[in-house]
């Protein structure tokens, strides 16, 4: 005989399971089956786990469920951790191009199980044009026209296909790389330093940072103006944003030590807000930032103490807080310690969603807690490490001869699992320098400078693997 309980009462209690115990539940009846499979309860979980999702969350992947969207998500970012080194196809591209254009990806969709997904990138290929790659095929599959003054900086939406540049002339463009043309086109009137493009809980949005530190914040895809702040006195140099865009960090020039903190929603809805909110966070000489995953509001700063060359950890919490119906913010300290002298100086960091501190010096990669208690180490030498890539799911280390090692972060503990070496398998010479290493769910590439030979994109690219 079977029991149905009232549905409001079910879902309460269905809303405190995870995937594993919602699957279970389906599993009893019919009427546990459709409950268990709600849209509100697998959005619940996605929101949690990746924090943004709404429905054009789904459009953008072509899904039309909740539950979809959480196990393809899943699936793909756990597809480089059981895959083998020859699960990865092998490309080097070779490209001109000058070396403030950085590729970006371009590509909005992972891995699929059918194979169609696809890893493109987009980047400055000559003084005056944008070209998109298939990094699977190694082939460029779109260039732009010339255009009339050199392109100096660029960055990508992949969520929408967009390309920004900004050219020599103050000229921002807005490029929609799916149908190869230009969306909007706009006038700056300023000198540009800083070039960002993101989406938001309330649109896609580009920032643009001039060198009297002015930040510009501009709609897309039309280009209207949103909001304009004067930051710092001098030049932004580097901003970040928090996981679910609740929070921008940005960083002056480093010698004079200017940071801010401010409320995304401040900039973007003016009319609710009398002035933008922002707080500073005082930390000398940071050289290094990176906000907790899969949390909202937890950020660490990697610094260096001088004279002893000492470096720092700090991890704060920001948060919102109401006076009299005027809105600040502050930034708590939750957490701070100092590296050993004898542990070196580490160049890169990276933090899990369980507050774990990833960090690599000239020769190991290291592990500690916010506190600084060490939890796990990986030496290598004579190899030296040259990039450290941290995302939720892996860390990659290249190494200075183009080998990359891929770690996992394991799910029930605090440590890391190493999955497997990519051995550099082609033909470019290991005394090129490595500038940086970019990843996503289907490929991990490296951009090489082999002065005075062209560029070289270096791309190893996951095949389907179930």
């Amino acid at each position: 005989m079977e029991i149905h309980l009232p549905s409001l009462p079910m879902m309460e209690i269905l809303s405190y399971l995870d995937a594993y115990s919602l699957l279970q539940a389906a599993q009893v009846n019919k009427n546990w089956n459709e409950l268990a499979s709600s849209n509100v309860l697998w959005r619940k979980l996605c929101q949690k786990r990746w924090l943004y999702c709404c429905m054009f969350t789904l459009e953008l992947h072509g899904l039309e469920t909740w539950k979809q969207f959480f196990f393809d998500k899943t699936w793909q970012e756990q597809a480089k951790t059981r895959a083998k080194p020859e699960d990865f196809t092998y490309k080097e591209i070779p490209v001109e191009f000058e070396i403030r254009s950085h590729p970006r990806y371009i590509s909005r969709h992972g891995l699929t199980r059918n194979g169609q997904g696809k890893s493109a990138v987009c980047m400055i290929t000559s003084l005056n044009r944008i070209s998109t790659w298939d990094i699977q095929e190694g082939a460029m599959t779109w260039i732009s026209p010339k255009q009339p003054s050199y392109i100096a900086l660029m960055t990508t939406l992949p969520e929408m296909h967009i390309a920004v540049t900004v050219d020599m002339q103050s000229t921002i463009k807005l490029w929609d790389c799916h149908n190869r043309e230009v969306l909007a086109t706009k006038g700056l009137f300023f000198c540009y330093q800083l070039l960002q493009a993101e989406f938001t809980k309330d649109g896609p949005i580009v920032l643009v940072g001039d060198i009297l530190g002015n930040l510009y914040i501009f709609r897309i895809p039309d280009l209207h103006l949103i909001s304009k702040v004067n930051v710092f006195p001098y030049r932004i140099d580097e901003l970040y944003f928090s996981p679910q865009k609740k929070w921008v960090f940005l960083m002056g020039p480093r010698l004079h030590d200017l940071t801010k903190v401010f409320y995304m929603s401040s900039l973007l809805k003016t009319s609710e807000f009398s002035a933008p909110v922002s707080t500073i966070l005082q930390v000398p000489v940071i050289r290094k930032v990176f906000w907790t995953p899969r949390r909202e509001d937890r950020i660490t700063l990697m610094s260096l103490i001088l004279p002893q060359n000492i470096t720092k950890f700090d991890t704060f919490d920001m948060k919102v807080e109401g006076i009299r119906n005027k809105v600040t913010i502050q930034g708590y300290l939750t957490a701070s310690f100092l590296l050993a002298e004898h542990e070196g100086i580490p160049e890169y960091f990276g933090v899990s969603d369980k507050d774990v501190i990833v960090c690599s010096t000239r020769f190991s990669l290291l592990l500690f807690d916010i506190n600084g208690v060490r939890l796990q180490s990986f030496q290598y030498c004579p190899e030296e490490i040259w990039k450290l890539w941290v995302d939720p799911v892996h860390v990659i280390v290249t190494c200075d001869d183009g080998t990359l090692d891929v770690y996992a972060w394991e799910k029930r503990s605090l440590l890391l699992r190493k999955c497997y070496r990519v051995l550099n398998r082609g033909h470019q010479p290991t005394s090129g320098f490595i500038l940086e290493t970019l990843c996503d769910d289907v490929s991990i590439i490296l951009v090489i400078n082999n002065s005075p030979n062209p560029w070289c994109l270096i791309a190893y690219t996951l095949n389907v693997c179930s």
